[in-house]
């Protein structure tokens, strides 16, 4: 919860300079995407941001922010050791599962938080075609980014003389919300690893 905190600080910090405010929201993003896109999205019906900035600036930053993830899985399969590891015939099925099924398993990770991080770099290790995942990546993020945004936004608009400024601390729970299930999601994986 702290990192959302966190997150909310440099939001608001970004607010003071609308110049920068697109490149704070794209850095907020890489720190925690989902609970950034629920705070620029209450801040966008305040009329603070235009929405259409809003909206891209998240785009670009959640889409480099998985690329960035892509990318480091690459780099720790290129030393001979990290080669080793990546072919190894133990990984084996699972590479070929990933290998099989690249497009849902990207698509579907983008709607399971928690799992972006070891899904996407697994993706980068394992040398799946960069093109085929960029693409769902961004089909992906513009379904659920823009999903997420206009559920806060029309939050934001609706509550905005009834609940005032305790609509802030309002956001803090399906931010909360996210982050348990992030947790449970990874939980569900290395229960069911384990029993493999």
């Amino acid at each position: 919860m702290n990192i959302a905190l966190s997150v909310n600080a440099l939001l608001q910090a970004g607010l003071s300079h609308p110049l920068f405010l697109p490149a704070v929201i794209i850095l907020a993003t890489f720190i925690l995407e989902d609970a950034t896109t629920i705070l620029v999205g209450v801040w966008a019906a305040t009329g603070n941001l235009s929405p259409e900035t809003a909206l891209l600036s998240l785009y670009i930053g959640i889409v480099l922010g998985d690329f960035g993830l892509y990318a480091s899985g690459r780099l720790a399969s290129m030393p001979r050791w990290g080669a080793r590891i990546a072919r190894h015939d133990r990984l084996l099925p699972f590479r070929e599962w990933l290998e099989n099924r690249l497009v849902l398993a990207t698509f579907t990770v983008r709607f399971l938080p928690g799992l972006r991080l070891p899904a996407y770099t697994a993706t980068g290790f394992f040398g799946m075609p960069f093109r085929r995942f960029a693409l769902t990546v961004m089909l992906a993020t513009a379904i659920w980014t823009t999903g997420l945004f206009a559920a806060a936004y029309f939050f934001g608009a609706a509550t905005a003389d009834l609940l005032g400024s305790w609509r802030w601390p309002l956001c803090l729970i399906p931010i909360a919300m996210l982050f348990l299930i992030g947790r449970w999601s990874r939980r569900s994986v290395a229960r069911a690893h384990a029993r493999s």
